[in-house]
């Protein structure tokens, strides 16, 4: 199962983060103490999503 790569960057917005700068595959999220490399695909498998969500301190919910 996959989620929406905009799902997850929503989730992180609202959490207080923000896009610090676009690297070539990645776009660099913030929130001034933890930052997360979120992949420019499409769609993200679930696993990583919720990955991503526990390096960034936040509660997995995908």
């Amino acid at each position: 199962m996959s989620i929406k790569r905009r799902d997850l960057i929503r989730y992180f917005e609202e959490n207080g983060f923000y896009l610090l700068r676009e690297g070539k595959k990645h776009s660099i999220y913030t929130n001034g103490t933890n930052t997360v490399p979120v992949k420019r695909h499409r769609f993200l498998d679930r696993i990583t999503a919720n990955e991503l969500c526990k390096q960034a301190g936040l509660k997995p919910v995908f």
